[in-house]
């Protein structure tokens, strides 16, 4: 069924829009399968876990963190991620940016913007990303290469796009800023539920877990 689903979707968006396949309490050997069909990021959203099925797949694929990052995690997640999604502020960025020196790594991250200003969700509001971005611009081991945003997970997928709008415009701007070692090149919005109307307003990147490996079994 992994298989099937995989090719399914791979079929269904553009050319230039990268899936992620969405990995969060899927076993290695799922994981494998969805690689085995094309798929060629897999995204996590805890380190350990990560480390699970790092173990197995190795470099097979690239890997993307797309959950929170917590501090304490940062030393493992750089070694084992070749982009992560969600970095929200300023401590979190330097500790990727000492923890990367330390193994002569630069790493791609993406901004996290919290497109619907809910205080409970991690991510920066969209009118505090560029002060973010710029207090950035001195790390040398972390690039920021665009924008993350979530959205609502649950719902009518509709109700989903002024999220990706809004982040949409934002990502425009700041491209236009042309601040020194940033570039907006990836848009990571869209999920399961609200990906096709994330590639309508511009997602270049794409996170699908349960359209790809089914419902999770929380038993």
């Amino acid at each position: 069924m992994i298989k099937e689903n995989v090719k399914k979707i791979l079929s269904e968006i553009p050319s230039d829009v990268t899936l992620v396949a969405a990995a969060k309490t899927r076993t290695p050997q799922e994981i494998l399968q969805a690689i085995e069909a094309g798929v060629t990021i897999i995204g996590e959203n805890y380190v350990k876990e990560a480390q699970s099925a790092f173990a197995v797949i190795g470099e097979r694929c690239r890997w993307h963190f797309i959950g929170h990052l917590q501090r304490n995690k940062v030393k493992v997640a750089v070694e084992i991620f070749d982009l992560i999604e969600t970095v929200d502020s300023l401590p979190l960025a330097v500790e990727i940016d000492k923890r990367c020196s330390q193994i002569g790594k630069v790493i791609p991250v993406l901004i996290e913007v919290n497109s619907g200003r809910e205080q409970q969700k991690a991510g920066v509001f969209p009118e505090k990303a560029k002060g973010l971005i710029k207090e950035t611009v001195p790390l040398k081991h972390m690039r920021i290469m665009g924008l993350m945003t979530m959205g609502p997970r649950f719902g009518d997928p509709e109700k989903a796009r002024p999220y990706f709008v809004e982040t949409r415009r934002l990502f425009d701007a700041l491209k236009t800023l042309q601040l020194p070692g940033i570039e907006m090149k990836h848009l990571s919005m869209g999920m399961s539920n609200t990906y096709k109307i994330a590639i309508e307003e511009g997602a270049t990147i794409v996170r699908v877990g349960t359209k790809l490996f089914g419902e999770r079994d929380y038993t």
